[in-house]
């Protein structure tokens, strides 16, 4: 497997390296997602690009040119111009993946094994919608299409094959399991969710199923409506969540704000309604919807999606055995996407590499005659044959080794000969492991001012 260009480059930090005050101010929300990707894709280097942003990791997947160290520059001085830090500061926090390693990570995301709650079902989804979104904006072609579409389908093996997935757990049902802890149950907890989006809906559905008294608030009162009438919930205006926080218990925030919807100044003015009765804050929401300094006032038990690590580590060691088991599956699909991946690129690299060889042999052949005008045409002829005849006996030997190449020695001739002879092979979509052409991305390949340069 060590030896695949594939040219795709994993640039991004996630719940294992940072944590969530330096991820809200890299999360990207879909209004500027458009824009984001328009100045990924105009970065040099830059071929493609799509951005996965969610509660627990912002990542930018590219297809970069052969200058990859360049093209992670760029993008890594992006990412810290949108938090706002010196690249310095947030490189303590970025993780890097390239070629194969980086398509063994786009897997392992989209199987859920790298998820704060291994074996949660949402990532799937914000995964195939990354794509989705950057087909739309013209910022991906056959080479992200490629690889995502593969890492769709190992997904669903890995659901499929092992029981990482019974029993669903998502950061939702984490996040209530924390409350539980705190309070014992949920029956005659007033309970209120604010947000009314799908992590908020997740968590409706488990806490009505455990008794607990709902209420439901959020900017888009239809929505609300909508949650409520599900879960056989309460509903208060945006304008009444002041009052509606006063009567609550346990409040869980997931909202898609970009600025805290619980601040500190309501949360004072909240205080005297509550005559001193605890309030336990449940904060999913990435950028965070409470402010971080409500967790000082008393009676008022603060909790953020960091806060979660612990629970969501006792659902991992559940899961230990059923995630090696995935695991082995991506080893297995990957190894098996690289070899497909290779052998797409053997037929244009060895025309690529007869036509080099030959192409010198040509020409020195053209000069020589071009110094000797007395030459007369039978030597003129026997001497371009000569040429034509060594370039072929040259090029013998490695069309064969191409052809034999055996990519598990961890060296692809592939790549090398490349390399080399500088040959200039075109990027074409690879078929699968199945011998299949993917299905193309719309815009195969984008180019510059497609992708918004």
């Amino acid at each position: 497997m060590g030896g695949a260009a594939i040219d795709l480059l994993v640039l991004g930090v996630s719940h294992r390296t940072a944590p969530v005050a330096v991820r809200e101010r890299l999360a990207v929300v879909p209004e500027t997602m458009q824009a984001v990707l328009a100045e990924l894709t105009s970065l040099p280097s830059v071929r493609e690009a799509a951005l996965l942003s969610t509660c627990n990791r912002v990542e930018i997947y590219a297809a970069v040119d052969k200058d990859g160290d360049r093209a992670a520059k760029g993008l890594a001085e992006s990412l810290a111009r949108r938090a706002g830090v010196p690249s310095l500061e947030l490189a303590a926090h970025l993780y890097e993946r390239r070629d194969a390693e980086a398509v063994a990570h786009l897997f392992r995301v989209a199987s859920s094994l790298d998820s704060l709650v291994v074996g949660e079902p949402q990532i799937l989804g914000q995964t195939k919608q990354a794509l989705e979104t950057a087909v739309q904006h013209g910022s991906a072609g056959a080479i992200l299409n490629t690889c995502f579409q593969r890492a769709f389908r190992v997904a669903k093996r890995v659901r499929r094959d092992t029981e990482i997935a019974r029993n669903p757990v998502s950061v939702s049902s984490v996040a209530i399991e924390l409350a539980r802890q705190v309070f014992g149950g949920f029956e005659r907890r007033q309970v209120l969710v604010v947000g009314a989006g799908k992590m908020s809906e997740l968590a409706a559905r488990t806490l009505r199923a455990q008794g607990a008294a709902l209420t439901v608030t959020n900017r888009t009162r239809a929505r609300a409506d909508e949650l409520a009438k599900q879960y056989e919930a309460a509903v208060r205006d945006w304008s009444d969540l002041p009052a509606a926080l006063g009567a609550a218990d346990i409040v869980i925030a997931s909202t898609g704000a970009q600025r805290p919807v619980l601040t500190l100044e309501m949360m004072h003015k909240v205080q005297p309604a509550r005559r001193g009765r605890p309030l336990f804050l449940l904060d999913i929401a990435v950028p965070r919807d409470v402010e971080p300094e409500v967790g000082k006032l008393d009676g008022i038990y603060l909790a953020d999606i960091d806060d979660l690590q612990k629970v969501a580590a006792e659902h991992r060691d559940e899961r230990q055995n059923e995630a090696a088991d995935a695991e082995a599956i991506v080893v297995q699909e990957l190894d098996r996407f690289l070899k497909a991946w290779r052998g797409r690129l053997l037929g244009p690299t060895v025309t690529a590499l007869r036509s080099h060889v030959l192409g010198m042999a040509q020409a020195e052949a053209s000069r020589v005659l071009a110094a000797n005008p007395g030459l007369g045409e039978r030597e003129r002829k026997l001497l371009a044959e000569l040429a034509e005849s060594l370039a072929k006996k040259l090029l013998h030997v490695p069309q064969m080794a191409l052809r034999n190449d055996d990519p598990d020695d961890g060296v692809s001739l592939v790549m090398a000969v490349q390399r080399l002879f500088a040959l200039e092979v075109a990027a074409a979509a690879p078929v699968d492991a199945e011998g299949e052409s993917p299905a193309p991305a719309a815009g195969e390949r984008p180019d510059k001012k497609a992708a918004g340069r």
